[in-house]
């Protein structure tokens, strides 16, 4: 029996990606699968899905993949032979499977706990996300589309150096690309990728291998609030002019 997985794949409004029209409900076949050049394509990670279509202007489904599969190494795409639509997921509902996601991977440090959440980026529970390299993503005001001001907002960088900044208690930030930072306030959660590679070829993603990864509540003592973190050698630190 095939693998099967579950994973998130964005589309125009109208369904179509590629020129290809889908419909909920349906399962789709094809001949082969090469991640990048043929297949179906879709994300294990849900906020990869922005790195190809982008929020503003696009729709996003719940799918099942199975077949041959195809993966590539700097991102969670996977190019399968078989594809089944599922239920469409808003924007709350990405972040929230993205954290659930990180969670299911990384180590849970003293001081976190289940009181999180995620929402979207049209009212103060704000979802916001910054793909690109040295993507920045803030909590500055209210109703903002980059911002993460309210309570339970989540906040993701998963750029190279990408920073995201929780400005509310009990909401969350992460940064997930190669030396990401975070800050937040008191009663926050951070999350940090470790990884290791090449330093002087950080910008060919597909050559890096995740470490580990790491959650931490703010507290106030231990992790400093309004300061910004790290992830170095397997242990959240501060950063300093040398992350920089």
């Amino acid at each position: 029996m095939s693998e099967v997985i579950k994973s998130y794949k964005g589309f125009n409004r109208d369904l179509t990606c590629r020129g290809k029209q889908y419909e909920v409900g349906k399962e789709y076949e094809e001949d082969r699968a090469q991640s990048c050049e043929c297949g179906m394509h879709a994300c294990e990670y849900p906020l990869d899905c922005f790195s190809y279509y982008d929020p503003a202007h696009s729709v996003y489904y719940e799918v099942e993949q199975s077949g041959d599969l195809s993966r590539r190494g700097d991102d969670s795409k996977v190019a399968s032979t078989k594809m089944k639509i599922r239920a469409e997921i808003n924007i709350a509902g990405m972040v929230k499977a993205s954290i659930n996601y990180i969670r299911e991977r990384i180590k849970e440090e003293k001081g976190s706990d289940d009181a999180y959440g995620a929402s979207s980026a049209t009212g103060y529970k704000g979802a916001s996300s910054a793909t690109g390299n040295y993507g920045a993503s803030s909590a500055t005001g209210d109703k903002g589309a980059s911002s993460a001001t309210g309570d339970k907002g989540a906040s993701s960088a998963t750029g190279d150096k990408g920073a995201s900044s929780a400005k509310d208690p009990e909401s969350i930030a992460i940064a997930w690309g190669y030396k990401g930072r975070v800050s937040g306030v008191k009663g926050s959660f951070l999350v940090l990728a470790d990884w290791e590679g090449n330093e002087s070829e950080y910008w060919k993603p597909y050559t890096w291998k995740l470490k580990g990864a790491k959650m931490v509540r703010v507290d106030g003592e231990h992790i400093k609030e309004n300061t910004w973190y790290t992830m170095r050698n397997g242990k959240i630190v501060e950063v300093t002019e040398d992350d920089r």
